[in-house]
């Protein structure tokens, strides 16, 4: 089995490493300078996470290489394609972004990423700690948890019924998504994980430590630079934070993905 790992950055050179000791034949093209693997050999084609940053290229932070996305295109017709947040239409691909096999996985780097920059930036302990998790997906449920071991005095943000129920079961203070904007200055941290502007008023966090692990960011951050909020975009943690883990778990989902396709051929 022919794998070609295009892009990416240290993660990628893991999953390298990682399944090539499993037994597949591994290449790369612009994952190192020197690199020159071809598409048309490849019986699978990996692409980085994220796969592009501009929606042109494919994402490729470790050469100069510049790699358009549709070179994919001329991809052997029966490969599998491998992507994270886009969707190559007539190929067949499969987007790992949108597989909860991976992003359970990969909010644990994110989330111990995101708790180890807010014990390094805060003048006191996490413990006891007032801190607020907007949002209830993936990362949200792993931070929490976290947050929780470490003695946090956590809420968490919601929009359903059933995840109030669930964050009740669980022994979780919640609060409705629409109150964050008026509850924040009850909060010492607040780690954001939604695609939502929240706070168009800045005063409220005045007071807070704010860690935006979204996509888009919850709030005008050169805005609130200039008002002195200590907020902070929290892109690519994984990849920064725990290389060696988040390469791992990229090359662990690759063999699942491809035990699974070679079933259905």
């Amino acid at each position: 089995m022919n794998i070609l790992i295009i892009g990416g950055d240290l993660r990628m050179n893991i999953a390298f490493d990682e399944l090539k000791n499993q037994g597949y034949i591994v290449d790369s093209l612009g994952l190192k300078e020197d690199d020159n693997g071809k598409i048309e050999y490849a019986d699978v084609v990996l692409l980085p996470v994220p796969t592009t940053r501009d929606g042109k290229n494919i994402f490729c932070p470790q050469t100069d290489k510049i790699i358009p996305l549709e070179y994919v295109k001329k991809a052997n017709k029966n490969a599998l394609i491998l992507s994270c947040g886009y969707e190559f239409k007539d190929l067949n691909c499969i987007d790992y972004l949108k597989l909860d096999s991976f992003c359970f996985l990969n909010a644990v780097p994110t989330a111990e990423g995101a708790i180890a920059k807010a014990i390094n930036d805060t003048p006191f302990c996490l413990w006891k700690t007032k801190v607020l998790v907007v949002g209830n997906g993936r990362i949200a449920k792993i931070l929490a948890d976290r947050l929780k071991a470490l003695k946090c005095d956590v809420t968490v943000s919601a929009r359903k019924t059933r995840d109030f129920a669930h964050l009740d079961a669980l022994g979780i203070k919640y609060i409705h998504t629409s109150e964050v904007a008026k509850k924040a200055k009850d909060f010492n941290i607040i780690f954001n994980t939604i695609d939502v502007k929240l706070f168009d008023e800045l005063n409220s966090l005045k007071n807070c430590y704010l860690y935006d692990l979204s996509t888009k960011g919850c709030l005008d951050f050169v805005k609130a630079k200039e008002s002195n909020i200590k907020a902070q975009k929290l892109p690519g943690i994984p990849g920064k934070i725990a290389p060696l883990t988040a390469g791992k778990i990229i090359a662990q989902t690759t063999h699942q993905l491809i035990g699974e396709w070679v079933c259905k051929i």
